[in-house]
């Protein structure tokens, strides 16, 4: 995730840090959190770019590319 986040156009420049929080091995679920540094409020930033589905959508691209 490190790397997906911090070599990201979109995200690279506010990236801090990701931490798993919680693996399951029965399910094969990862909880994990991400850690970001925003700029002051600026119209539409929280609301676009710091987006949940956006951000997923980074990871989900970078698995694509992958693959």
């Amino acid at each position: 995730l490190t790397e997906v986040y911090s070599s990201s156009p979109a995200l690279g420049r506010y990236f801090r840090s990701a931490q798993v929080v919680k693996f399951s091995n029965e399910s094969a679920t990862v909880f994990y959190q991400l850690e970001f540094s925003v700029p002051p409020s600026t119209e539409g930033f929280m609301e676009n770019i710091m987006n949940p589905e956006f951000i997923r959508n980074i990871l989900r691209q970078n698995i694509y590319d992958e693959e």
